[in-house]
């Protein structure tokens, strides 16, 4: 069964950092694409971030471009986010998903809405002072 676990949120004040974390179970990273999405109180769901399956290729909504980064160590079979700059409006619930791709430099999980091989139950990120 593929499983993707969140975590690294929590209680930040503004200007800090966060580290979210996305670990797989049940399947290798390898040839999977990884995205981050959040979710903010009574918004849709927002992409984030992608990262193809060797971290040759990352992209990053505008929103977050220059200040949250994403990276991969697949042989921890984990996932990073790097927020830096928190501001009140990063405030959400932040997940993963992967979908798997074989060819690199391709990442396609980009849309909130997408049905993706693998979602995680998602991470609180809260930015308040």
């Amino acid at each position: 069964q593929l499983r993707l676990v969140e975590s690294g949120g929590g209680l930040v004040q503004p200007g800090g950092s966060l580290t979210l974390s996305c670990a797989a179970s049940g399947f290798t990273l390898d040839y999977y694409a990884i995205g981050w999405f959040r979710q903010a109180p009574g918004k849709e769901r927002e992409w984030i971030s992608c990262i193809d399956n060797s971290g040759i290729l990352t992209k990053y909504a505008d929103s977050v471009k220059g200040q949250f980064t994403i990276s991969r160590d697949n042989a921890k079979n984990m996932v990073y986010l790097q927020m830096n700059s928190l501001k009140p409006e990063d405030t959400g619930v932040y997940y993963c998903a992967a979908e798997w791709n074989r060819w690199s430099a391709i990442c396609t999980v980009v849309d909130p809405e997408g049905l993706y091989d693998a979602l995680g139950q998602g991470t609180q990120v809260t930015v308040s002072s």
